[in-house]
């Protein structure tokens, strides 16, 4: 029978590592743990910006490519300067109820700008009783909660209300 002994050195070394909060695994333990490298590849920079730019006001050209690639759901565009937008982004900023319930259908993240457009009053005052300061939070290309509420038509008119009810800019 092997037995280890546990020299001063190791035990401090031991000691140090677990109060850092960095335990060390013996090197049999890290050949069996899972690899975390086998995510897909990323996907084309082109095939995204197309695909938020459909989202903008072409259901059929948005379904035709989440067909091809389920992975641009809720693919993000960099239009430079902090502006992403995603295709439920766009949207919900130019008020395509159509395209949003499609995505949202389909399992897209959903967001508060969206809520806004679509009239979901309780999803609205849920996160800005929530979080108040969101009032001042800009959706895709600095676009204000009006805007979206705006877009929504007459689904949104109680949500228009309530925002400039709490002062939105």
């Amino acid at each position: 029978m092997k037995t280890s002994s546990l020299t001063r050195r190791k035990f401090f070394s031991l000691s140090a590592a677990s109060a850092t909060g960095i335990l060390l695994a013996p090197k049999a333990s890290l050949a069996q743990a899972p690899q975390q490298n086998n995510r897909p590849p990323a996907l084309n920079p082109d095939l995204v910006k197309e695909f938020v730019i459909a989202g903008h006001g072409n259901l059929d050209r948005v379904k035709e490519l989440l067909a091809q690639v389920p992975g641009l759901l809720n693919a993000t565009w960099d239009w430079g300067g902090g502006d992403f937008e995603t295709a439920l982004g766009g949207a919900g900023h130019m008020g395509r109820k159509d395209i949003a319930e499609f995505l949202i259908n389909r399992g897209c993240r959903m967001d508060i700008f969206v809520a806004t457009m679509l009239g979901k009053l309780d999803i609205v005052k849920a996160m800005l009783t929530a979080y108040p300061e969101l009032i001042h939070s800009k959706g895709p290309h600095g676009l204000t909660f009006l805007h979206h509420a705006r877009k929504g038509g007459d689904e949104a008119a109680p949500v228009l209300e309530y925002l400039e009810s709490l002062g939105a800019p």
